[in-house]
Order: structure tokens, then C-alpha cells, then sequence
């Protein structure tokens, strides 16, 4: 039951500003359809994971959450740089977003 709440608050407070922030940034840099595509698929396929890790060592998502709310990890150093889908977006923040 504490590691549903522990996954759902971890959702509302990193995985859903990923999303829209991750959203943004594709579409600010106007990049092409495929790298749209794979974004969302890297997202769809990260997010589970992310909120089960979460949900399962509730240190990790407490220093991740902290992390993120002072700026020390950037939300795209949560994705998995090795997956195929993500290898596009991971580049995207840091790069794509900032000429905008």
C-alpha cells in the first residue's frame, strides 16, 4: 500500500513534469516526426520503470525528488541513455532547448 502512494507521489511530482517538459522541448526545437515518435516512446517505456523503482526504494525517489526540485539533476538524466528510443530525447534538453 506505502509503495502504491510512494510510486503515485513520485508520478505527480517527477514523471508527469518529465513528460510535459520533455513535450516542450520537442516541440520548441520543432524537431522531425521520428525523433516526436521515439520521444514518446522512450517516455512511454521509462515512465513504469521510473515509478516502480520508486516505489520500491523510497530513499532513491526522495533524494530524486529533492534533486530535481533544487536543480541538481536534470530530468532527462532519469532516462535510460542506452535505450534506442531514448538516445535521441536525451540529447534534446540539452541542446535543443536552450537556442529556442
Amino acid at each position: 500500500m506505502i509503495s502504491d502512494f510512494i510510486g503515485w507521489i513520485f508520478a505527480l511530482l517527477v514523471v508527469d513534469p518529465l513528460q510535459a517538459q520533455v513535450q516542450e522541448q520537442v516541440e520548441r526545437a520543432r524537431l522531425p516526426v521520428e525523433i516526436v515518435r521515439q520521444s514518446q516512446a522512450c517516455l512511454n517505456s521509462q515512465a513504469p520503470q521510473l515509478i516502480e523503482r520508486a516505489a520500491g526504494d523510497y530513499g532513491w525517489a526522495a533524494a530524486t525528488v529533492v534533486n530535481l526540485a533544487i536543480g541538481r539533476t536534470a530530468p532527462a538524466e532519469l532516462l535510460d541513455s542506452g535505450d534506442p528510443q531514448c538516445a535521441a530525447l536525451v540529447s534534446v534538453p540539452n541542446g535543443a532547448g536552450e537556442d529556442a
